[in-house]
């Protein structure tokens, strides 16, 4: 009976340690790895259903592919949608390159709600290039990548700002052609502008031209109009939205409009309130008074006493007239009235 060597990090199924492992999300780089591995897959064969499929896979359908680059001319800075990045690899290839892949070292990654964002300051696209001759082309830069954080983990912007190149020729085809001054002419001049083909240049700067003009592609493809029409139509929508400012806009507007009012009418309608409650305060006193209880003042001149008309003033009350006991004439017991210490007496003496 055979055995089968024990192995001390093998768990069957079966036994009472087995654990299965827990699911867990691919890492940003091993994107790359499968985006790598799916480009050494192509074929020549390879048609426009085949990028569209591989941009499917690896980008968002609002994904944005950004290449910075300084030229001859100065500084240049392309950027194309998600439509357009097919054609992109595709031109890659049509240069004459017969391999793309690329490489990240030290990479950072930071992880945020919706995106995982990986930083790699040391990245290099490397191509190997068939014709016009043998030569491998390691372009260097920064790559900026944005992830959905999903289980997809597709690409939503790409930035890849080149900073040098260096295009490599075997040895063995230099010692090849060291007798043929021509050749080696040829072979000391660069095959790239930057790390790329001239058919990717050509196609940058066409859609700068294009990517403008996918509004009225999508609009062709789908109402099938003539482009004349087409262009008539997304001007005159364009136009509609300069002269019609979209309505959101209004809301804040009138919000603070009626804040205000609201405001205005709360504080007006306090305050007359106020003026009503303390009018209603000083009437009262004088409304309560009756006929009855009011003191025919004397035509001869009296005098109030100052404590009185202090308690009267604190009181918020209007201050009596004096009774016929304090008068200057002397009378103490006036006919039908009666004095009781300063107050105010009634008419029928009772």
């Amino acid at each position: 009976m055979s055995s089968t060597p024990h192995d001390p990090f093998y768990s069957s199924p079966f036994g009472p340690f087995y654990r299965r492992h827990t699911p867990y999300m691919v890492q940003p780089e091993y994107r790359i790895y499968e985006m790598n591995k799916r480009l050494q897959s192509r074929t020549e064969d390879s048609d426009n259903l085949w990028w569209d499929a591989f941009a499917t896979e690896f980008f968002e359908d609002d994904a944005t592919l950004t290449l910075s680059f300084c030229l001859e001319d100065g500084p240049k800075r392309y950027t194309i949608g998600r439509t357009l990045i097919p054609r992109y690899f595709s031109t890659v290839f049509e240069g004459g390159v017969t391999d793309l892949y690329y490489i990240l070292k030290h990479s950072k990654e930071s992880y945020h709600n919706s995106s995982i964002t990986v930083d790699c300051d040391q990245c290099a696209m490397v191509t190997q290039h068939g014709k016009p001759m043998f030569t491998k082309v390691c372009t260097e830069g920064r790559l900026i990548l944005e992830f959905t954080f999903d289980d997809l983990m597709r690409i939503k912007t790409w930035h890849f700002t080149i900073r040098q190149y260096r295009e490599l020729v075997p040895r063995s085809i230099l010692a090849m052609h060291a007798q043929d001054p021509q050749v080696l002419d040829q072979l000391s001049k660069n095959i790239t502008r930057m790390g790329l083909t001239n058919f990717t240049l050509n196609y940058l700067r066409l859609c700068v031209i294009l990517e403008p003009m996918q509004e009225l592609m999508s609009r062709h493809k789908t109402y099938n109009l003539s482009p004349r029409d087409c262009l008539k139509t997304c001007l005159f929508q364009k136009w509609q939205r300069m002269v019609a400012p979209p309505e959101p806009t209004r809301q804040p507007t009138t919000k603070r409009r009626k804040r205000k009012n609201s405001t205005s009418s709360t504080s007006n309608s306090s305050a007359g309130n106020n003026a009503n409650s303390t009018g209603s305060k000083k009437k009262t006193p004088a409304a309560n008074l009756s006929l009855s209880s009011q003191v025919p003042v004397t035509h001869q001149p009296h005098m109030v006493p100052f404590e009185q008309r202090g308690r009267s003033r604190a009181l918020g009350m209007r201050p009596s007239p004096p009774s016929p006991c304090l008068s200057s004439s002397g009378l103490h017991d006036a006919p039908g009235y009666r004095c009781d210490g300063g107050r105010r007496a009634n008419s029928d003496g009772r």
